[in-house]
């Protein structure tokens, strides 16, 4: 493997045990936050999409 996906797959780990120990479901939790991306959710929003503040509103 390379060092770049050794580092993609700590934060999709990391967002994952977030989920987890924020009692949020990490597939629901990725779906939706790739969604807002995807549709164009505001990178000066970005908290909005953090673990803690789903779901997203």
């Amino acid at each position: 493997g390379s060092d770049g996906g050794a580092e993609n797959w700590a934060t999709i780990a990391s967002l994952i045990e977030t989920c987890k120990l924020n009692a949020v479901d990490p597939h629901a939790y990725l779906t939706a936050t790739l969604t807002a991306i995807v549709n164009g959710h505001k990178q000066s929003r970005i908290d909005e999409l953090l673990p803690w503040n789903y779901p997203l509103e």
